[in-house]
């Protein structure tokens, strides 16, 4: 059985639209390198910047 991570040993970016860190998740594992924001808010705000 794998051992569990500490949340500060996962990898972290900052989100595009807030300006937060946020952290790697299970779920983004595949499409990690793709994730630009922490939320489906902050991917709300940042196509509503866009499309001003």
């Amino acid at each position: 059985m794998p051992r569990m991570r500490k949340k500060a040993d996962l990898p972290s970016k900052t989100c595009q639209a807030c300006g937060r860190p946020f952290a790697w998740r299970k779920k983004w594992r595949t499409v990690w390198d793709e994730v630009k924001t922490c939320s489906d808010r902050c991917k709300s705000e940042l196509r509503q910047k866009g499309r001003s």
